[in-house]
């Protein structure tokens, strides 16, 4: 536990793991060495027969910023961690490598971790942005500080929403398509109206309110939570999320194919932040 550089794993009772986001300086942007952490952190927890609840929460002012999109040091995938997926091609050229990675890093991993055997809370407060949802998103319930804002901007950057689409799910088919269209950002609680956040509360009593929420399901039999969560899983499952998700997920490689016809870069530059924009004459 201690090895890891972006995150934080609390023990606040035996049987509640709480694992922290920590990256402040980038607001809990979600980098491939983090991706690996988190799972290797769910992984132990699972394995950990004594853990009933696993809470992903981040440090600083922001739950997460989403996917970061700077370079950085540990960045190839496949290389410089060990694959969860069976896909491969990570160092082929074009369409086939990318297609690759994002399937591992961002599709398979975070079904990976909705499909956790054990009941997971996202706690959230300040910016929950794109790749940021998608990680609140994967756990099981969400609980907000009232200042918590969701926004999924990609459609800016030329692209059909973040790689785990599951927005008609949360926010329903109406709803999904404004935020999308406008890129605007949805308050906690009207994300609660919508039935895609458990619970507002004030940002000064968040972690204790959701440490009272896992210490409640903790109570509960193992057995019995881990059944009722695939149960649940499994009901959306037939409703046909997976396929939903798969089909989306290849509208999104298309996106990425033409913003590289169209700008030499897998998304429109023009909606990027500045501090991951290419100057122009790269992008020609």
């Amino acid at each position: 536990m201690s090895s890891f550089e972006t995150i934080l794993v609390e023990r606040p009772e035996p049987a509640i793991t709480r694992v922290v986001m920590n990256r402040p300086e980038a607001r809990n942007a979600q980098n491939l060495q983090m991706t690996y952490e988190l799972n290797a952190a769910f992984d132990a927890a699972v394995q950990d027969d004594a853990v009933k609840v696993i809470i992903l929460a981040g440090s600083g002012p922001h739950f997460s910023s989403g996917h970061d999109l700077r370079p950085g040091g540990k960045n190839a995938a496949g290389v410089d961690f060990p694959p969860i997926g069976n896909w491969g091609g990570f160092a082929e050229p074009n369409a086939h490598g990318r297609f690759a990675r994002e399937q591992e890093i961002y599709l398979q991993i975070t079904r990976r971790w909705r499909n956790l055997a054990k009941p997971t809370i996202a706690e959230v407060h300040g910016k929950c942005i794109a790749g940021g949802l998608m990680l609140a998103w994967a756990c099981d319930l969400i609980v907000a500080s009232d200042d918590a804002q969701f926004c999924d901007p990609v459609v800016t950057m030329g692209v059909c929403g973040v790689e785990w689409f599951v927005h008609p799910w949360e926010l329903g088919a109406r709803k999904a398509k404004e935020f999308l269209f406008t890129a605007d950002s949805w308050s906690a609680e009207e994300a609660h109206q919508l039935g895609m956040v458990n619970q507002v509360v004030p940002r000064a009593e968040l972690s204790a309110r959701v440490l009272e929420l896992a210490r409640r399901i903790a109570s509960k039999p193992s057995f019995a939570l881990k059944l009722t969560k695939e149960a649940v899983n499994r009901s959306v499952d037939v409703m046909g999320q997976p396929a939903a998700i798969d089909q989306a997920f290849a509208l999104h490689q298309l996106c990425h194919a033409h913003n590289l016809q169209e700008f030499g870069m897998i998304v429109d530059p023009s909606g990027l932040h500045p501090s991951v924009r290419k100057p122009p004459a790269a992008a020609e």
